[in-house]
């Protein structure tokens, strides 16, 4: 079977881990902590950067930051993986969920736009924190967010966990453009720790008051005092070792990423497909490299043929006004995030992804999949 996405351990990973186990620095006290806090935000051109357990862990910490809480309300895509929704059910917060555009699949910001300043002509509710999420490896439009804040000073927390790497060109990386940018690093992200997150800040007083909280909002180190509700949200030293030999190939897994998605559009062409989207302004990391397959057809039946083929593929996620916990929530639109759903297939996208392995895939699809008429 070929894999859907596995990590790619191909540099000091195994050094480093050797290092903390040499040196019995195991859990969150460990100097590739710090280390990995530095130079993830030097890559991403950040001043502050706190690693936490998750990114929802970073999505919830960064959420309870910006005063998302008991009556307040919080806009978020609609086509999204359900951690999104989760953090913010954590804070107690209501929420709004907004439709997606076709063009990026991203949270139609537009839309929000539009409605938030139609609510605020007629004294309606609006929303006190927006959490935009760039799904797949693709940047969302925030242009109209950022005009949001700048006039009704509604703050912005990015949720880049599948996005690292992605950019606007010319323009900065995502998660540098709102009041927190959050990332996570599972094991199939573009960059792992095994498991957790990151939250990155151009304001020290939000830095400092994460990383208070992911300490159990410890007031000191030999002492028991906290002085609110915190939360043991940091990451281990273990896993942050993992990061800093991540990034330190960054740029190869981003450039294997690219040529896996060059591959893909030249490969399945004459095919029945939808490719990835690549917005014109856009610099995508191509995270999962998914695509959208014809309305007439039977989506699981291709994912159970290309299982058969011995391909792993996958649908993308049911939108979150269909996942069970949110069926009631408060939405914009739907109908492109349905149509998503409907039709969007992930492909294999391993940065390590052989040539070869790829070329099984294609052709494999090539037998399944109609051709374009």
């Amino acid at each position: 079977m070929i894999p859907l996405v596995v990590p790619e351990l191909a540099g000091n990973e195994a050094r480093y881990l050797q290092e903390c186990v040499t040196s019995g620095y195991v859990s969150s006290a460990g100097p590739f902590v710090g280390r990995f806090e530095r130079e993830f935000a030097a890559q991403l051109g950040a001043e502050h950067a706190v690693a936490c357990a998750s990114g929802t862990a970073a999505l919830h910490v960064a959420l309870r930051l910006l005063g998302a809480g008991p009556g307040k309300l919080v806009a978020v895509s609609d086509f999204t993986f359900i951690a999104s929704a989760n953090a913010i059910s954590y804070t107690g917060a209501d929420m709004l969920l907004v439709d997606s555009e076709p063009r990026t699949w991203n949270m139609d910001t537009e839309l929000l736009h539009d409605e938030v300043v139609r609510r605020a002509r007629n004294g309606g509710r609006l929303p006190d924190v927006i959490e935009i999420v760039h799904v797949l490896g693709h940047p969302a439009d925030v242009e109209p967010l950022l005009e949001l804040r700048n006039r009704f000073g509604i703050p912005i927390v990015e949720d880049a966990a599948e996005s690292l790497g992605a950019s606007w060109k010319p323009g900065p990386q995502v998660g540098t453009v709102g009041d927190i940018g959050c990332f996570s690093f599972n094991g199939n992200k573009l960059v792992t720790t095994g498991g957790g997150g990151m939250i990155v800040t151009g304001e020290r007083a939000l830095a400092e008051r994460a990383r208070h909280l992911i300490n159990q909002a410890k007031l000191s180190d030999d002492q028991y005092l906290h002085d609110t509700i915190g939360y043991n949200y940091r990451l281990a030293n273990v896993g942050a070792a993992l990061g800093v030999a991540q990034i330190e190939r960054i740029g190869d897994i981003m450039r294997a990423k690219r040529l896996i998605a060059q591959r893909y559009e030249r490969w399945l062409a004459g095919l029945a497909v939808t490719p990835a989207p690549c917005a014109e302004w856009a610099r995508p990391s191509y995270w999962l490299y998914s695509i959208l397959l014809s309305a007439a057809v039977d989506l699981d039946s291709i994912v159970d043929a290309a299982s058969v083929a011995g391909v792993q593929a996958r649908r993308v996620w049911p939108p979150l006004h269909r996942q069970k916990p949110y069926v009631h929530t408060e939405r914009l639109g739907g109908h492109v995030a349905d149509d998503l759903y409907r039709r969007g297939l992930s492909l294999p996208s391993s940065a390590g992804l052989p040539e070869s392995d790829q070329r099984v895939v294609c052709d494999r699809l090539h037998r399944i999949l109609p051709t374009a008429p």
